[in-house]
């Protein structure tokens, strides 16, 4: 069973949807008590969403996910990030600068911030081409330049070897990370026609 975090906001009607058409059983999580990694009744996590990186963040420390979440992945269990579920996983974000001196911690999984596309015409909305990684597990079988959804303001500036694939946007930039059983990705797979549903069924199908 595949586990849907439902933090108040995102896709998770199509994130759904992916799901039945791939005919993989999945249901959202009813609380942080389902993410204790020894009795978990899911498999996998999948953490879909958008939306305001301080305003997750807030979500999710009110409603204690943000530390089962953590949990989870030092456990190793497997997990996949989308969009702002990617760019939580990281230390800091520019779309959310400090307050009153104090900064806006994201989940701090994986060393490094998000940034703010140096362009004017942002956000990137639409398609682009990905270039994955030799041997990454998430685009397995894929073409190594697959086309995916975008639509996002800021990208993820990784300080450790996590970059599973890059797109280019202005600048060059991390558009997917693997780590053990930690995966996430910048665009929407599950709007992203077959290409989408293959990666997810790469993702659901790695041991």
């Amino acid at each position: 069973m595949i586990g849907v975090i439902d933090y108040g906001a995102g896709n998770l009607g199509s994130v759904m949807n992916a799901f039945k058409r791939l005919n993989i059983p999945a249901r959202f999580v009813s609380s942080p008590d389902e993410l204790v990694p020894s009795s978990s009744p899911f498999e996998k996590i999948i953490f879909p969403g958008d939306g305001h990186f301080a305003a997750a963040m807030e979500s999710l420390n009110k409603s204690c996910y943000a530390q089962s979440i953590k949990e989870w992945i030092k456990a190793d269990k497997p997990f996949l990030g989308i969009c702002i579920g990617l760019q939580l996983l990281f230390e800091s974000s520019e779309e959310a600068p400090p307050v009153n001196g104090k900064e806006v911690k994201g989940l701090c999984i994986i060393p490094g911030s998000v940034k703010r596309f140096p362009g004017r015409k942002v956000p990137q909305i639409g398609w682009n081409r990905t270039k994955a990684k030799e041997n990454s597990k998430l685009f397995k079988g894929l073409n190594e330049n697959s086309f995916f959804y975008y639509i996002h303001s800021y990208y993820v500036d990784p300080l450790e070897d996590v970059k599973a694939a890059e797109a280019k946007y202005y600048i060059r930039y991390c558009s997917a990370i693997e780590r053990g059983a930690l995966a996430a990705v910048q665009f929407h797979p599950e709007k992203s026609g077959l290409a989408g549903l293959e990666m997810i069924k790469n993702w659901v199908c790695e041991k």
